[in-house]
């Protein structure tokens, strides 16, 4: 019999493009899944090579605590700033201070006020001529405030110490305390600011204070007289 042929199959297309489109989803979607993961571990590089960030300093203080409140009715004439060294020396009776004692050097600084009392001022205190055009006031005389002293500008500049000291600081771990410091600074500032123009000083600038605010008024002449000082205590 002849033998009959049969036509070749016709290649099919649509296999071809299906494994292709398949191919290219599959890339597609490798692809969306690579990206985060390389984002991802780009990150975890940069934070493994960068720097490491700067200490930050959070401050948890509680707000402030308003105990109290009071007026003030001294007026503050003048200032005067005023500096000391304090040489203070323990020793120990027949000791040599190589191995018992201590001499601290204390370098203070600090402000005392002259300030003239209002608050006892009445009707009695201010005298008007019968024309009104001169006036005279009688005021307390200026007092001095208590030494301030300004820890930003005192400092111990030398501080010598005996063994035995050395010793019981390193076994007992005991804070240094400088409040002796502190008062003997103050008393040494309170007697410099005593010796002083200050007091002068602030009864001339309260008197030009109020001879300037009288004047404003219409008075023409204005006097301010001060009493006497009052004796400091023994």
């Amino acid at each position: 019999m002849p033998s009959t042929l049969q036509p070749a199959p016709i290649p099919s297309f649509r296999g071809t493009r299906r494994r292709r489109r398949t191919k290219a989803v599959a890339a597609v979607a490798g692809l969306a899944l690579l990206v985060p993961v390389g984002f991802g571990v780009s990150e975890a590089v940069d934070r493994w090579t960068a720097p490491p960030a700067s200490e930050q300093t959070i401050d948890r203080s509680p707000a402030p605590l308003l105990l109290a409140m009071r007026d003030i009715a001294q007026y503050h004439a003048a200032t005067g700033t005023f500096q000391v060294l304090v040489d203070v020396e323990h020793d120990t009776p027949y000791v040599p201070s190589a191995l018992s004692g201590e001499r601290t050097t204390f370098f203070a600084t600090g402000n005392v006020d002259a300030q003239v009392d209002f608050a006892k001022l009445g009707p009695e205190s201010v005298t008007v001529s019968p024309d009104r055009r001169s006036a005279a006031i009688t005021l307390p005389a200026p007092t001095l405030t208590p030494a301030t002293i300004d820890p930003a500008q005192s400092r111990v500049v030398g501080r010598e110490r005996g063994i035995a000291e050395r010793i019981e600081d390193a076994v007992a771990d005991n804070p240094r305390d400088d409040s002796e410091l502190y008062r003997l600074a103050a008393a040494k500032l309170d007697a410099a600011a005593a010796q002083s123009d200050l007091t002068t000083r602030a009864g001339d600038n309260t008197r030009a204070m109020l001879t300037g605010l009288a004047q404003s008024l219409g008075y023409e002449s204005v006097t301010v007289n001060f009493a006497a000082p009052t004796p400091a205590a023994p």
